[in-house]
């Protein structure tokens, strides 16, 4: 007797079981594109910007010849340079955090973790950072929320004369640090997800 119907959807056209192929369960399979694709995007986004921000560091180093020679050549300080390096030092290793941890620049206690399978590795990057990363920048943008906000609502400026009229910038770069390093800790959780599942990332 021939099998019809949603019958056809559950067995193998050879009579050898269940079909895992079937559309029956794709739909199980439905979410890895998107899972890749969000993977791909996340990826796409931290890379152009820690590109970007790499910049930063070359800005610090010819800001601070600039000040010492200004400073020994010609006997003139400026605040406002002085103010402009620890910016970008603050927009280069705040906002390149989700960067390293993208291209692995992070510190990591790897005793027993350069030893571990693809596999067990994967479980260590998902546990870490579902239960670790994702709570930690979701709690440090929380809990920046309000000091930020109140910087902004003064638009709070440098304490020192002649300094960066813009310390509420400055200050914003906690939350957005938060949210970039959230993004990539995600992706991360999703990579190895995928690598769990049998998908290559």
């Amino acid at each position: 007797m021939s099998v019809s119907g949603v019958g056809r959807n559950n067995f193998s056209p050879l009579g050898l079981g269940y079909d895992t192929l079937r559309p029956n369960n794709q739909k199980d399979l439905s979410a890895m594109p998107f899972l890749h694709a969000c993977v791909h995007y996340i990826d796409a986004f931290t890379d152009r910007s820690g590109r970007l921000l790499a910049w930063f560091a070359l800005g610090m180093a010819l800001v601070t010849a600039l000040i010492v020679v200004l400073r020994y050549g010609f006997n003139i300080g400026s605040i406002m340079a002085q103010e402009a390096v620890i910016y970008m030092h603050g927009g280069l290793f705040m906002l390149g955090a989700a960067y390293a941890l993208k291209t692995g620049a992070h510190v990591r206690v790897d005793i027993f973790y350069r030893d571990f399978s693809p596999r067990a590795r994967a479980w260590v990057n998902s546990l870490g950072g579902i239960v670790f990363l994702l709570p930690l920048c979701t709690f440090i943008c929380f809990s920046s929320w309000n000091y930020v906000a109140e910087s902004w609502a003064i638009r709070e400026i440098s304490p020192e004369p002649g300094g960066i009229p813009a310390v509420f910038l400055l200050k914003s770069l906690i939350p957005l640090m938060a949210v970039n390093l959230f993004l990539q800790g995600l992706a991360e959780t999703l990579r190895s997800a995928l690598v769990l599942v049998g998908e290559q990332p």
